[in-house]
């Protein structure tokens, strides 16, 4: 204790040696300084506002269930006979039926609506991909009018990066991506990384992607994401790229590694688009026999209905009924390979049907022995059972055509400077050791 007092005690010594070499702020001398500042005459101003007719834009998006009256009021509009038409017109009362939609109301001073204007989703599917639907209430007069036309969306190129704190879709939503995007992202890695047993936490993320906008304005809807134009996966300090890249005319875009090698394999990673493995590739006590057996394939939970697609291109050797497996859908690829899609609920696809990488087959279901919804895949080579999930990142890659590689190099350099710049932005650059 002695000692602990003496300590304090240097300190106390210390601090008084020091604190007498400031200077006592009440000795320092204090000036006023005032200045006189000359403001413009805003009069004229003032008077020239107040002559004219001033409207002001006011924006929100429309709900489901509402009346016009509640649209209008929340748009700041107090104009019973805006509301009226709106009521009356069969094509302005589309302005109340579903939601989503985006509103501007171009509002007069005393409040009444001088013009409203929604943007929505075009009326097909299709079209949708590549245009929207502007609708125009407006006034002339005493008269009310509403015209519906279809308008081009325009792209954006935007940026983001995000760090995996518990999961990707997790991330994703914290780096405000559009889940359209998101999704991207997980099927681009999807032959790299397995986001369910892989991901760590500290990996990171970049992306440069195509946002659409409707006159300038971001679209709400989820067709509004376009594109993942290229992206960077940072998995256990392993980077991993990804650029879109057209090497012809006549070829379809595709992804590519830095290095020019596509990252399109001929078997995809998983038969849906993301889904949660179940039960891999070992034994395993059978849920329904009750004893140990060896699990030839993997199982993939999933809703009943979800969509199944096939991992690669073939030929369908097999669609109907199969003892245990219920509906089942198998598939014969080159190199003596086939995959085999079992419990399935739906099947779309026929025998002797030839299939395409990616397409519809069937549907997710219950059917056979089986305890819940799900998916059984197999992966067979010269007839023996193997593990789908190494099979698929072993499989081979497409080369980027060597007369393609110069435009391919350019293409790179400016994509890459992007993902440099959305790592920058968001503080998360980090490399491989």
């Amino acid at each position: 204790m002695a000692a602990v007092v003496f300590g304090l005690g240097g300190f106390g010594v210390t601090a008084f040696g020091i604190a007498p070499l400031m200077p006592d702020a009440s000795e320092i001398p204090q000036r006023w300084v005032t200045e006189s500042v000359q403001t413009d005459d805003l009069s004229a101003q003032i008077t020239a506002l107040s002559d004219q007719n001033i409207s002001l834009w006011q924006g929100d998006t429309s709900r489901g269930g509402e009346t016009a009256e509640s649209l209008l009021r929340r748009l700041g509009v107090n104009d019973p006979k805006a509301a009226a038409f709106i009521r009356s017109d069969s094509t302005a009362r589309r302005l109340l039926q579903g939601r989503g939609k985006m509103l501007q109301a171009r509002i007069a001073d005393d409040g009444s609506l001088l013009e409203l204007v929604a943007r929505y989703p075009a009326e097909t599917a299709e079209l949708a991909k590549t245009h929207f639907s502007r609708m125009t209430v407006s006034r002339l007069g005493a008269t009310w009018s509403v015209k519906v036309e279809q308008a081009r969306l325009e792209a954006q190129i935007r940026m983001s990066s995000g760090v995996i704190r518990s999961s990707l879709f997790a991330a994703t939503d914290e780096a405000r991506l559009p889940d359209a995007v998101a999704m991207q992202i997980a099927e681009i890695f999807a032959t790299d990384i397995d986001f369910h047993r892989e991901l760590r936490k500290g990996d990171t993320f970049s992306v440069v992607y195509e946002a659409l906008s409707a006159d300038g304005e971001p679209v709400s809807w989820n067709e509004g994401a376009g594109r993942v134009l290229a992206a960077e996966f940072v998995n256990a300090r392993k980077p991993h790229h990804a650029l879109l890249f057209e090497g012809s005319a006549t070829e379809r875009p595709a992804y590519y590694g830095l290095d020019g090698m596509s990252r399109r394999r001929a078997f995809l990673a998983s038969p849906m688009e993301f889904s949660r493995v179940t039960s891999g590739f070992a034994a395993r006590f059978h849920p329904i026999l009750k004893t140990w057996r060896k699990h030839l394939g993997v199982d993939y939970a999933a809703p009943i209905g979800t969509p199944v697609r096939s991992v690669g291109e073939g030929v369908v050797d097999f669609a109907g009924w199969q003892n245990g497996y219920g509906k089942v859908v198998e598939i014969r690829h080159s190199n003596e390979r086939t995959t085999l899609y079992a419990h399935l609920n739906d099947m779309h696809v026929r025998k002797g049907e030839r299939v395409s990488q990616g397409q519809h087959i069937g549907d997710v279901g219950v059917t056979g022995w089986t305890t819940g919804p799900h998916l059984h895949f197999e992966f067979r080579v010269a007839g023996e059972h193997q593990d789908p999930l190494i099979l698929a990142k072993a499989s081979e890659q497409q080369q980027l055509d060597p007369n393609a590689r110069a435009a391919f190099a350019q293409r790179a350099q400016t994509l890459q400077a992007k993902l440099d710049i959305a790592e920058s932005m968001a503080g998360v650059r980090i490399r491989a050791e």
